[in-house]
């Protein structure tokens, strides 16, 4: 063995192990009472890196949830705005109903419009002041408005709220009033150019889709018939899915009061009523007046309704104030009356409004009367009914153009006609509000599933950077405690080298 006093190796090895243990034992506290485990980019500089780009990603999807509350509450506040507006709408559809009674006298009428009047403006505040932090929500400014939820870059989602004051909603009105012509033919022979629906040459176009293959007119060559337009319309899915619907009426009360027709001719006169576009003699409602014999009103309304019953046609008659009342659901209205030789002459104005012309004796005389046809749409549309329809033959609206649009302003339930289009203006504005309705609650569910997906993306990210970056106390205590162990051997094994140069003495003695 050895022994020196100028240096002694083992201390200086076993100072230099107690210093590497002091500073790992130093780490390691440091550790466990700051929590993190990478204390400088030395430790783990990949790791800091990682960690780095986690916790930013983490503040973002934090950041991303704020701006998705943010988000929703602002269109939390516009769908229950729209959601009173929807109340309102229902209000006045049901006081239009109302006012549509011909039971109400004028100052019902009147008081009814200036409820409606109210809650129009009420509807029209609801639009025009519903805001967020100054934003306005309803009043159509609110487009293309993006809202960042990510963590990159152009991850948003990009709403817009449509314009919902009384002033921009409403219907795209097409309205025709079915015209009447009168001739001295046959019907057949009157219901030609413009009064006749020709399913080769006439077109029937609403918003781009052609109608003419609907089986109600495809094979028609009868008379122009607008229940049968109504209905290709509102059985067309492409239509209904934008909005558009139709419906038509047509009534007919006499111009003149009903004077018995006394045949005392020698002949008969035969009475024919055409329901619809069709031109079959056999499906008209047929009454013969005979020789000798009289045909009152009532004895006419009687075998009008029996026979519409029998043949399943679409048409009522009653007795108004001594007149002559048809009612169809939009069908068209022909009629026919052949006097013969020998027989007397019948005013065809006291079977049919605005019909004209007297038939005599010998002759064929015969009117049509074509029903209304309204159509509406949410949305600005054009329809072609070339061939069908002037402003004066036919439908009577023009052959070509688009849908007028009626606002909530424009409602007038001062008599039944007002009454009705109104009906039909609100119902549309009533599809057009609950559209925006439900568009607000699509883009809220989307946000809602977005922000509990990234909530978890958030839990997920926090969770990885704290692997990476902070302590996990359990192996740090245990290294903590194998450091102070050997600090404290370190400390006795340094004591007993340094003790060792002490043995030179036994040899100098």
């Amino acid at each position: 063995m050895a022994l020196r006093v100028n240096f002694n190796a083992e201390a200086a090895t076993t100072h230099t192990a107690l210093l590497r243990n002091e500073k790992a034992m130093n780490k390691s506290l440091l550790r466990i009472s700051t929590g993190q485990r990478i204390l400088s980019a030395a430790d783990d500089a990949a790791g800091l890196f990682i960690a780095d780009q986690l916790a930013t990603v983490g503040a973002a999807l934090d950041q991303g949830n704020r701006n998705i509350q943010t988000g929703i509450s602002a269109l939390q506040i516009a769908e229950t705005n729209v959601g009173q507006i929807f109340d309102k709408l229902q209000t006045i559809y049901t006081k239009a109903q109302s006012a549509a009674n011909d039971i109400n006298d004028p100052n019902a009428r009147a008081a009814l419009q200036r409820d409606i009047a109210n809650l129009v403006d009420a509807i029209q505040k609801l639009g025009t002041d519903t805001e967020y932090n100054g934003i306005k929500l309803l009043d159509g400014t609110f487009a293309n408005k993006v809202i960042h939820y990510g963590a990159r870059a152009d991850q948003t989602i990009t709403t817009s709220i449509g314009n919902v004051k009384a002033t921009n909603i409403g219907a795209f009105v097409v309205q025709g009033s079915g015209q009447v012509t009168s001739s001295a033919t046959a019907y057949t022979s009157l219901i030609a150019g413009d009064w006749q629906y020709n399913s080769a040459s006439d077109t029937v176009t609403v918003a781009g889709v052609n109608l003419k293959n609907y089986s109600a007119l495809s094979s028609v060559t009868g008379a122009v018939d607008a229940k049968s337009i109504a209905d290709a319309i509102n059985n067309n899915a492409t239509l209904q899915g934008v909005g558009i619907s139709a419906r038509a009426v047509n009534t007919s009360t006499a111009d003149t009061e009903w004077t018995n027709i006394q045949n005392s001719g020698t002949a008969a006169v035969t009475i024919k009523f055409y329901v619809g576009s069709t031109t079959d003699s056999a499906s008209a409602i047929s009454i013969t007046v005979d020789a000798g014999k009289t045909l009152t009103l009532d004895e006419l309304v009687s075998q009008i309704n029996t026979q519409a019953s029998t043949k399943s046609l679409n048409i009522t008659a009653t007795n108004s104030g001594n007149k002559l009342a048809l009612t169809t659901e939009g069908e068209t209205i022909g009629l026919e009356i052949a006097s013969a030789t020998g027989a007397v002459a019948v005013n065809m104005a006291q079977f049919l409004q605005s019909a004209t012309g007297s038939v005599t004796a010998g002759s064929t005389g015969s009117a049509v009367k074509v029903g209304n046809l309204i159509v509406t749409g949410t949305d600005s549309y054009n329809y072609d009914f070339t061939g069908i329809s002037t402003a004066s033959e036919g439908l009577g609206v023009a052959a070509t153009g688009s849908g007028g649009f009626n606002n909530l302003y424009s409602i007038d339930v001062t008599d039944n006609s007002g009454a009705e289009l109104a009906i039909d203006i609100v119902n549309t504005a009533i599809k057009k509000v609950d559209k925006v309705r439900t568009q607000i609650g699509s883009v809220i569910n989307n946000l809602q599933a977005i922000y509990d997906g990234q909530k978890t993306s958030y839990d997920n990210t926090k969770e990885a950077e704290n692997v990476i970056r902070n302590t996990d106390f359990a192996a740090e205590m245990s290294t903590f405690t194998t450091m102070q162990i050997r600090m404290q051997a370190g400390v006795a094994m340094l004591a007993q080298a340094n003790a060792l140069p002490q043995l030179v003495l036994q040899l100098l003695r």
